[in-house]
């Protein structure tokens, strides 16, 4: 019984311990408590009653303790101060107050009571209580409201606090993607109070389906990150699991505002002792909440809105400027290019971008509801809208002028209703509805932001260097739209036995209904390349090929009957789950976790049947995901070996987080719908014909402009489209015997307390990804072998990509070390290193079928070989300390720190001749093709490392009980200090080999960037 566990050997006055937390709760919107309540021989204290106490909204709970001396409660609210009092008529009361309880956490509470002739009543204090970093059962992390409000989160982002975990890396030098344990952020999952708001369409690489963080960072009471949780509850990832809940009204009216400020004259302007040109911006973010009372002890309400009125920066230039990246294109060979266009062309391209102005807007409101002391419910509703301007071309060989960028952005709103329900002691269920909607927009920053309306096309033009310079609106923004709305139901029931099993059940479904519009090229895309004769001697420009019309290649796409709505993707699909556990206690040391999870899919939308592809290929491209489905087993433990230390471990399957914009190719890309057709059948690309010769008939002009190239469509082409002929995009299909993907977890960690109270964690994770997603081109067939060793291919079918499954199982291990310590000085640090090998079979980098394809490296294009993850990074440290001092009386000065070192990310070396080697393939980027014997990611791009910080001075407030604050953020203070340092320097993907200096600055990441705020709470 309770009296003889190792935990128990730590009690003196009162036996009191935190024993064993529960898995955190999938989609997690609360927290839980139980534990075992034992007489003063270690006999239950049957019949004792638990009574829980919220004291910021007077909620209630009690439960009696049963035969088996525990209890359980569920569905609490995330935070405190709790108050546990423990009432027996046998022995005598105590009370335990200032108890806080972590998101997703159930709380152990194991007592033993005194005889009541020694003690009427015992009170204590939860910082009389162990350190609660015991109680995990896999690898997570979490992070309270404290975290939160003063690390140096100058992002205001989620991101911002869970990069702390060495485990979790944020791509700074890229859209904010969390890689979690060398995994594609693709494959994450965030919810909030229930809410799924990862990305559910996969077209963002930040793993958010909005610009950014679709949510008020001061709306977080609590965020949790869960690597390999081995509760059936949860479910829709692979890599990790984040999630957040939203604070709520108390009795007491409580609020706060916040604003900051930041411009190019608060962030660096030299890098190695270069001056660089960033251009003039400031960005402004303000924002309030508020809670209240609308019915004392019974219904509250919390609202949180915020504002950014901000810039997006741009840093590359020519090759002779001040730009922080400079590609090999002169400002006198840009100059050129812009003359032509506007001469010829009549055509404005823009400016070299430096800054453009971006806006975000978020707002949520959450009712809570005390219906009794038995039930509770709650709604939040919330919305985001945003935008960002970014580049489409922007790798170190090509450039882009202002309109070739293009607005992305999203409208988001969620709605979540969650009602908590205590039946008796022994039976609590909860019960969430959500729905979400999403409209995405991404708008060439030169169109007029509808799809297919008036825009310019797309203008390539190669300079004597081989840098491709883009004008005219992006060929994939031309005729694209998004919209999908999301709707989940969640039921689950808990039931606690007598003898101390808590068996957890559940159903859930979430449905999501996608119409994705993307047809490229409606607008039409023009080349011009550099000409050389055979000897390899330029002797024509790409410019000069420009200035006389002569295109290389000209593209034009459109719906076949003239609507373009009708080449859309619209279809939907319904993930369906059941679940069962136990959680019981085999022994008084060792608590066990067991259960299992069954996925399917069901969907009765098909993709349009190709009969082209039927008779190739002998069965249909319409496959769907109706019917996929996979059990999925877990287990977990967590064993007290002695009173300082415990082990936990586990093992689960998982899966989930696949993105359903590469299912969606399949609806698009049919061949049946929408046709390409080509310049090179009508003289354009040969010599023969300029764009400028007066026999061409420009048709579908734009309106208020001269008929040409770039507004119109050359007839020709027209006439293809409209008969349903061309050169079409190769067809994409799904693999009929599609199984879901799925990653098995195996974890072991271990925590342990010294008697100087540091507390050291260390985690073992490998992972066994099977059945892994990946694009195939499906008319290929191998023929023999080359000289070089290099697969030939024949091709006696359609062109194809196929979406299946890998026969390869990647191993991937991760092995993390922590330790966290806090002082009386008001010093706390928390410092960790995690090594990680991660693997892969395709990266899957891209939302299209072709750039999944061919943007990777490979020795066999069709390759199915398991090689290191993208998304890897080696060595990675990190800390976190803070320092809380009073350097004028009564108002607190805290200073906080954010430090990494890490190495780079992992690319490939790749030979420069690629489109040459094979006999047969589809177009193979020439810079894919890996050296026989060469590896997928066999090099690493340089370390980085740096240091942020954060200082707020608390100031007078306007009256008691208010406080006020400054506060002054760096973002990578060390280049502050020495414009040496800091600096990260990245690769691209793949570099030739031969590549003198293939890491080039991210000028974003590395300059130092600081923001003043001020802050008022109430």
């Amino acid at each position: 019984m309770f009296k003889k566990t190792k935990l128990n050997r730590i009690a003196i006055a009162v036996a009191m311990s935190v024993g064993m937390s529960s898995a955190a709760m999938a989609q997690v919107t609360s927290s839980g408590m139980s534990g075992q309540i034992v007489g003063p021989n270690g006999n239950p204290a049957a019949g004792t009653e638990v009574k829980v106490t919220h004291v910021p909204t007077g909620s209630v709970k009690t439960v009696l303790v049963n035969s088996a001396g525990t209890f359980n409660l569920r569905g609490l609210r995330v935070g405190g101060p709790y108050i546990i009092e423990l009432d027996s008529d046998t022995f005598a009361d105590q009370t335990i107050s200032d108890i806080y309880l972590e998101l997703g956490d159930t709380y152990s509470l194991n007592r033993a009571l005194e005889s009541e002739v020694n003690i009427e009543r015992i009170s204590v204090t939860a910082s009389q209580i162990s350190s609660a970093a015991f109680g995990q059962i896999g690898p997570s992390a979490s992070f309270d409201l404290s975290t939160l409000e003063n690390a140096p989160a100058i992002n205001r982002d989620l991101t911002d606090i869970i990069r702390i975990d060495p485990r979790v890396y944020v791509d700074e030098g890229g859209n904010g993607g969390i890689q979690c344990a060398g995994k594609s952020p693709r494959f994450n999952s965030l919810t909030v109070d229930g809410v799924r708001m990862n990305d559910l369409f996969g077209l963002n690489s930040n793993g958010y389906p909005t610009e950014r963080m679709p949510f008020s960072y001061d709306a977080i009471e609590s965020v949790a990150v869960e690597i390999a949780p081995f509760d059936v509850i949860y479910g829709g990832f692979s890599a990790c699991n984040i999630s957040a809940v939203s604070k709520t009204g108390t009795n007491e009216v409580h609020g706060s505002f916040f604003a900051d400020y930041g411009s190019d004259e608060l962030r660096g302007d030299s890098l190695e002792g270069e001056g660089v040109s960033l251009g003039n911006y400031s960005e402004r973010r303000y924002g309030f909440t508020v809670g209240a009372p609308l019915i004392k002890d019974k219904l509250f309400i919390f609202a949180s809105y915020e504002k950014l009125e901000g810039a997006n920066l741009f840093d590359r230039g020519a090759s002779d400027s001040d730009a922080v990246v400079k590609v090999a294109a002169t400002q006198d060979e840009l100059d050129q290019i812009v003359s032509i266009a506007n001469s010829l062309y009549n055509y404005d391209p823009g400016s070299i971008p430096s800054s453009l102005e971006n806006e975000d807007e978020k707002l949520l409101i959450k009712l809570d509801w005390n219906i009794s002391e038995k039930h509770r419910a709650s709604f939040t509703y919330n919305y985001n809208d945003g935008n960002n301007f970014t580049e489409s071309d922007g790798d170190s060989d090509e450039f882009e002028f202002s309109n070739h960028l293009y607005e992305r952005g999203a409208e988001l709103e969620s709605f979540v209703g969650s009602f908590y329900s205590d039946w008796s002691d022994k039976f609590s269920t909860e019960i969430r509805l959500s729905r979400t909607e999403l409209d995405n927009r991404q708008n060439s920053v030169g169109g007029d932001g509808t799809p297919g309306g008036n825009d310019f096309g797309e203008i390539r033009i190669q300079t004597e260097n081989g840098v491709d310079v883009y004008i005219g609106s992006d060929d994939s923004r031309q005729a694209n739209d998004l919209d999908w709305t999301a709707n989940s139901i969640m039921l689950r029931g808990n039931y606690y036995a007598d003898n101390g099993h808590t068996f957890t059940f559940g159903y859930e479904q979430d449905k999501l209904d996608i119409f994705n519009l993307f047809v490229q090229h409606t607008e039409t895309e023009i080349r011009f390349y550099n000409q050389y004769d055979n000897d390899g001697v330029l002797i024509s420009s790409g410019i000069d090929q420009f200035e006389a019309g002569l295109a290389d290649a000209i593209y034009y796409n459109y719906a076949i009957d003239g609507e373009l709505d009708h080449a859309a993707a619209d279809w939907s699909y319904a993930t369906h789950s059941l679940y069962a556990q136990d959680e019981f206690y085999l022994t008084d040391d060792l608590t066990i976790v067991a259960g299992l999870r069954y996925d399917w899919i069901t969907s009765s939308d098909k993709p349009a049947e190709n009969s082209d592809f039927v008779a190739d290929y002998g069965f249909s491209n319409s496959a769907n995901l109706d019917g996929v489905g996979l059990f999925q087993p877990r287990v977990g433990f967590n064993y007290t070996l002695s009173a300082t230390t415990e082990l936990r471990g586990g093992l689960g399957l998982f899966s989930g987080g696949n993105p359903n914009v590469w299912m969606s190719n399949n609806y698009s890309n049919t061949n049946t719908t929408q046709v390409g057709a080509r310049g090179r059948d009508h003289g354009y690309t040969d010599g023969s014909r300029s764009l400028f010769d007066d026999d061409i008939v420009w048709v579908n002009t734009e309106e208020g402009v001269t008929a040409g190239p770039g507004y119109s469509i050359p007839s020709e082409l027209d006439a293809d489209v409209d008969a349903g002929e061309g050169s079409n995009f190769e067809l994409n299909y799904l693999d009929p015997g599609f199984d879901m993907p799925s990653e098995w977890k195996l974890s072991a960690g271990l925590t342990h307390e010294t008697a100087a109270e540091y507390i050291f964690n260390a985690d073992l994770l490998v992972t066994f990804t099977q059945n892994q997603a990946m694009t195939f081109a499906g008319q290929l067939e191998e023929d023999g072998v080359n000289d070089e060793g290099y697969v030939n291919y024949s091709d006696s079918k359609m062109d194809t990509f196929v979406l299946t499954n890998s026969d390869e199982t990647s191993v991937s291990y991760s092995l993390t070390g922590t330790v966290e310590k806090s002082w009386e000085s008001g010093v706390r640090l928390f410092a960790g290193y995690t090594y990680n090998h991660a693997e892969d079979t395709q990266p899957m980098t891209s939302s299209v079928a072709f750039s999944n394809y061919q943007y990777r490296a490979f020795t066999n294009p069709n390759e199915d070989v398991s090689s290191l993850s993208d998304w890897n990074i080696a060595h990675r440290f990190t800390a976190d300390l803070s320092y809380t001092v009073e350097l004028f009386d009564g108002l607190n000065t805290r200073f906080n720190l954010y430090a990494v070192a890490q190495s780079g990310s992992p690319y490939s070396l790749t030979r420069d001749d690629g489109n040459s080697i094979f006999g047969f393939a589809p177009y193979i980027d020439s810079n894919s093709v890996l050296p026989i014997g060469g590896e997928r990611n066999g090099e690493e791009a340089p370390w980085w490392s740096k240091v942020d910080i954060a200082v707020r001075q608390d100031v007078p407030a306007f009256a008691e009980g208010h406080t006020a604050s400054v506060s002054f953020v760096i973002d990578n203070f060390t280049n502050m200090l020495n414009d040496d340092w800091g600096i990260l320097e990245e690769t691209n993907s793949t570099v030739t080999v031969g590549t003198p200096s293939p890491a080039f600055i991210d000028g974003d990441a590395s300059l130092w960037e600081a923001r003043i705020g001020f802050d008022y709470k109430f």
